[in-house]
């Protein structure tokens, strides 16, 4: 059994992405774990005393949801969670379209896996732009995979990750769909790092890198850098559980009629957390 942390880089707001949205994902983690879910709470010097203290905590590994704007995690509690995973803490990092989440690049490793608008830009993604086009408040990155409360399906990349495996050996195919899904590559100079699975966007037909997956050797620990919070939300696993005011695009309801279309990303899941603590 793992103790992991389920963490936002925003405060607590009910009408936003508060970790309160995230209850699907940290029922199916308690079943084998012990989970601590929490928002971000600013203490003295503006720091959060969890996030900054995580190397000397107890915990197994953190799974980050970035939903900040780019003030989200400062430059010390940067410190204390890439000192964590060097220790051996594994880490889940996730975010979503154009800036959101982008204080996430100053983690150490798994902070170059993520592409933003404004900073550690993809020139690729730059070159060609826009992605989805609905929703012109939301620039690049920005692939379209779906509507909420769809699926989309996976590329693989060989060989094949174990955390994209049913108990049976055969491989996932699905995961929940996003309209505006952020960026996300390997880092070049990082030999642990590689992109395990691709999406393909329902506009252009371009592929887009879903998840890297860093096979960390020695005592650091696993990480996972994905492209979308959204593969993990409460309302693209059951949209009925709403979503904050401010996202305006219409859901599917591919999953409401036929809830077992998640079986795929939950048996994601459940292997993200038993690798990320190398058990």
């Amino acid at each position: 059994m793992a103790k992991i942390l389920m963490q936002t880089t925003i405060p607590y707001a009910e009408d936003d992405w508060n970790i309160g949205r995230f209850s699907l994902l940290q029922e199916l983690l308690s079943k084998e774990h012990e989970v601590v879910a929490r928002n971000r709470e600013d203490g003295p010097r503006g720091l959060d005393p969890v996030l900054a203290t995580l190397d000397l905590s107890d915990f197994d590994e953190m799974w980050l949801f970035a939903l900040d704007t780019g003030d989200g995690l400062r430059g010390e509690e940067c410190r204390a969670i890439s000192d964590f995973r060097r220790n051996g803490g594994g880490l889940l990092v996730t975010r979503d379209h154009a800036d959101m989440g982008s204080s996430i690049c100053d983690l150490g490793g798994v902070g170059a896996a993520h592409h933003f608008h404004s900073r550690n830009v993809d020139p690729e993604i730059a070159r060609l732009g826009r992605d989805d086009r609905d929703t012109p408040t939301i620039d690049w990155p920005n692939f379209h995979s779906g509507s909420n409360g769809d699926v989309q399906e996976i590329i693989i990349q060989a060989p094949a990750h174990r955390i994209l495996m049913r108990s049976d050996g055969s491989l996932i195919q699905l995961f929940p769909s996003h309209p505006h899904e952020g960026g996300v590559s390997a880092p070049p100079d990082d030999a642990t790092a590689r992109v395990i699975a691709k999406g393909t966007s329902t506009v252009t037909k371009r592929q887009f890198n879903l998840t890297v997956a860093f096979d960390s050797a020695g005592d650091e620990g696993n990480a996972v850098a994905e492209s979308s919070f959204h593969h993990f939300v409460d309302y693209n696993w059951d949209t009925r559980k709403g979503c904050p005011s401010f996202l305006s695009e219409p859901p599917g309801n591919a999953i409401l009629k036929n809830p077992e279309l998640l079986d795929d990303v939950k048996t994601y899941c459940t292997n993200i957390a038993q690798w990320l603590s190398k058990s």
